[in-house]
Order: C-alpha cells, then structure tokens, then sequence
C-alpha cells in the first residue's frame, strides 16, 4: 500500500484537490519524533507521529484514508492480501515514478486547460508531465524519494 499516493489519488477523485502534508520535527536529533498534519480543503482530516518523517506522513495518510472510509489495505499477518493496485509506467519499465491515473487524469486536464490555443498534443502531453512529476516530487514520491 502506498498511503500517500492513495490519498492523493482518493481526495482528487473526490474533487478535493491533492492534499498538503505539514511536519514538525521534535525532540533532540538523536531522538527525534515527527508530528505530520494533512490538510485537505482548509481543514486538518488527519495527523500522526512517527520516527522518521516518512513514517510520520504515511501514518497521517493511512489515517487519513480511513476517515475517508477506505478499508485497511495493509496485509494481515496470518493471510495474504494483494497490494493496492498500481500500474506500471508507460514509458519504460524502470522508470521511477509511479502511476496514479486519477492524479495523472487531473494534470492531463490541468496542461489542456492552461494550454496556449495553438499549442501542438506534444506541448500539453510535456507540461502534463511536469504537472505530474512536480506534484509527485511535491508530495515525497519519485526517484528521490
């Protein structure tokens, strides 16, 4: 399950945009806690703590998907469970940024609605791209991540 990129992609499904993940870092550097917020639509729908911010995100999304009324993807110990499902990258099979159709559907709308009015299906699929990629990278995903 990736928590954060199902949140994203819920939250864009329900029209809500993508939403902002704020951390505090606590606590001396070789006891550090991490205090994650997100915010969606002005308002706080989750929060968590964690040792590592990573944690701290994905635990804020993965409660946050639960007030949302998503189930649990995470696997039982005793039963296997498929993961969340995630398609492969178009382009090439190693590349490193995962897919969430939902968000990429919304950047692809974005790079048509900001679009010069002559400009070529290359130019908008490019600037869909970078949308995709920027907001990614925004939110901790990506080959850097």
């Amino acid at each position: 399950m990736n928590a954060k990129g199902d949140l994203i992609a819920r939250l864009v499904s329900l029209g809500q945009g993508t939403p902002t993940f704020e951390a505090e870092a606590h606590g001396p550097a070789h006891e550090r806690t991490f205090h994650v917020k997100v915010w969606s639509g002005g308002q706080v729908i989750a929060a968590a703590e964690g040792r590592t911010k990573k944690d701290a995100e994905r635990l804020a999304a993965e409660m946050a998907l639960r007030e949302l009324g998503v189930p649990d993807m995470s696997p039982a110990p005793a039963a296997p469970v498929s993961p969340a499902p995630q398609a492969t990258p178009a382009a090439a099979p190693s590349a490193p940024w995962p897919i969430y159709a939902q968000v990429l559907a919304e950047a692809v709308e974005a790079a048509m609605e900001f679009a010069r009015e002559d400009a070529t299906l290359d130019e908008v699929r490019r600037d869909a791209g970078r949308f995709y990629r920027e907001l990614l990278a925004d939110l901790g995903h990506g080959p850097d991540a």
